[in-house]
């Protein structure tokens, strides 16, 4: 495993800065007013072939008004005691604050190396900042700025010489492939829970309150020897209800994690049933053609007699028909009830997510498909469709040459998509169909051009 180095300090010191520097990501959210992180958030950095993890934390000391204070500061130190190195982060505008003396301290016993930087020095004249927090007892400081990268040379050179040895020598051997998921939804139906729940600690900070969660925080799991890369993400709200200008990057944030996942799971509250905002998240996660599951949270609230779980199932169904091929599971993230499931069929829709079917294959199915059912005429002219290939994976796109592409009604095309479906058992994942026009006729066995038959009157 990669070294992890922790980065830790008082609100708005430029921790969140700090990390996107050294990730080269954008990947925390940065903004003027203290608390905006909350849960730990990791990345990958790599400095002179050294390649580690950097986790961003939250405040070490939130504002006195913010509920998350203390849960936070209990993540802080949950990162610094898995962190083989961790960096304080002073403010150099600022000055040194009791939290600060409160931070050093607690790290006198720490079992690693520390770190100490000063942010927010932007040339040699701003230096004499740091003399005021040689008073706190440490050696060396490190004048950086991490949002124009002064002094950052000099600090990562003396971070990597202190990881441990055995990690150095370049980039770690490429892990197995990981199937990454996404756990969408709306406000408080439980998606930090269910992470928390799967992963067997308090990983994420779980409320009542909508909004707990801003960033899109991964966490990478094993279970039955297969690698998952779980991606907690922000509430989805309706625009109109979103107002806060960080929730709307949170938001941003919580779609963009759509675009680099394999399965979405879409949680819903299972005590307040499918709303159209559940609708319209999973209409999210079918315009970026990813897989997706149905998690039905809070199942233990629900009187789950006989026939519940199959009557939640057919008003998802007719709730989004679109998402027909989307599989429904039933789970309490409080109580662990059927959470376990979720991998057993994440890993069905990822394997039809990633097939790959042989052009042969797929024009046997295409030609028994217009051969039971007979495409319809087109301005007084028979579709004929000549030939189809897969063209790419995540999710099984096809295409399918015929004569006039505008001709083919939407109800032949989910005719011809169903079939594909059914006979090469892709039941469990998006597919795409794309006509396109070809001019000659090509016989599906072999893709070869067929002989065409010779003009009345003309030569064979």
């Amino acid at each position: 495993m990669k070294p992890i180095v922790a980065i830790i300090g008082r609100p708005n010191v430029g921790k969140s800065t700090l990390f996107n520097r050294l990730t080269r990501s954008r990947s925390a959210l940065v903004d003027d007013f203290p608390g905006v992180t909350r849960d730990r958030l990791s990345g990958d950095a790599v400095w002179n072939d050294t390649a580690f993890t950097v986790v961003d934390t939250g405040g070490f000391a939130g504002p006195r008004d913010d509920p998350f204070a203390p849960r936070v500061r209990e993540q802080v130190e949950l990162a610094v005691a898995e962190a083989d190195l961790v960096v304080v982060v002073f403010d150099g505008r600022s000055g040194v604050t009791p939290f600060d003396r409160e931070m050093v301290e607690r790290l006198h016993g720490h079992h690693g190396p520390v770190l100490y930087a000063v942010n927010k020095i932007d040339g040699v004249e701003q230096e004499a900042a740091l003399y005021e927090f040689f008073a706190l007892g440490m050696k060396n400081l490190y004048p950086i700025s991490a949002e124009h990268r002064y002094g950052m040379d000099d600090f990562l050179d003396a971070l990597v010489a202190q990881l441990p040895r055995a990690s150095r020598g370049g980039e770690e051997a490429p892990a197995a492939e990981q199937i990454r998921i996404a756990v969408v939804g709306r406000p408080n139906v439980g998606k930090s829970s269910l992470i928390n729940r799967i992963l067997g600690q308090e990983r994420l900070l779980v409320s009542d309150q909508p909004g707990t969660t801003r960033d899109a925080v991964d966490t990478r799991c094993t279970v039955g020897g297969r690698d998952y890369r779980l991606v907690d993400t922000a509430g989805i709200r309706r625009k109109a209800k979103v107002s806060a200008r960080i929730e709307k990057f949170s938001v941003i944030k919580a779609l963009r994690s759509l675009e680099r996942c394999d399965v979405a799971l879409v949680v819903v509250d299972a005590a307040q049933g499918i709303t159209e905002q559940d609708v319209s998240i999973a209409g999210y996660v079918e315009e970026r053609g990813r897989g997706c599951i149905f998690v039905v949270n809070k199942w233990d609230l629900v009187d789950a007699r006989a026939g519940a779980a199959r009557r939640m199932e057919l008003a998802l169904r007719d709730a989004a028909k679109f998402m027909a091929h989307a599989p429904v599971v039933t789970v309490s993230a409080r109580t662990g009830q059927r959470v376990r499931r979720i991998f057993s069929l994440a890993n069905t829709v990822y394997d039809q997510y990633t097939t790959r079917l042989g052009t042969g294959r797929v024009n046997r199915i295409l030609e028994e498909a217009v051969t039971r059912t007979v495409p319809p005429l087109y301005k007084g002219r028979r579709l004929k469709f000549y030939y189809a290939t897969q063209v790419s994976t995540r999710p099984p796109t096809f295409v399918a040459f015929v004569n006039a592409p505008e001709g083919v009604h939407f109800s032949y095309r989910r005719y011809l998509v169903n079939q594909i479906r059914q006979a090469a058992g892709l039941t469990r994942t998006p597919l795409r169909l794309v006509f396109r026009e070809r001019s000659g006729r090509i016989d599906f066995g072999d893709g070869k051009k067929a002989a065409r038959k010779p003009r009345r009157g003309g030569k064979s």
